[in-house]
């Protein structure tokens, strides 16, 4: 039911997200989803993979500082308020969001979302009795 996502330590210098990305694609790693979050010295890269082990053990062999969160995955329609719904449906229901990214589909008409909440179960049901629908992983890549 939870996604994956890899939480990767980058040091703000020339070339280092390039020297990431690099190592997964060597080990054919494919990313679907990332978001990059910084500040002066470094940053966070946030990453949807398909392999999240396989991707882990590439960058731990190479000495980046790399852990993998469970997240959840939501698919929306993609219209006006769709997202907004389920988002409130989170914020009705008390429960905080850590961050959230979006990224491309294939499906017509949907658009999904990764989020990092306080309470990942009760996010989950709030969001089964919304309009929006929980994906998993292996849909991500479908």
């Amino acid at each position: 039911m939870y996604i994956k996502q890899l939480s990767v330590f980058v040091e703000n210098k020339k070339g280092r997200l390039a020297e990431i990305t690099e190592i997964l694609a060597h080990r054919g790693v494919d990313i679907r989803a990332l978001s990059i979050a910084d500040t002066t010295d470094y940053g966070i890269l946030r990453l949807i993979v398909d392999d999240a082990e396989k991707a882990e053990k590439a960058l731990k062999a190479e000495n980046i500082t790399v852990s993998i969160t469970k997240v959840i995955g939501i698919s929306v329609a993609d219209v006006p308020g769709a997202f907004s719904q389920a988002l409130r449906c989170l914020e009705d229901g008390d429960v905080e969001i850590e961050y959230a990214y979006a990224f491309i589909t294939s499906r017509p008409g949907k658009a999904y979302v990764i989020l990092r909440v306080n309470d990942r179960e009760k996010a989950i049901d709030l969001l089964k009795n919304s309009n929006a629908e929980i994906i998993t992983q292996k849909e991500i890549f479908d």
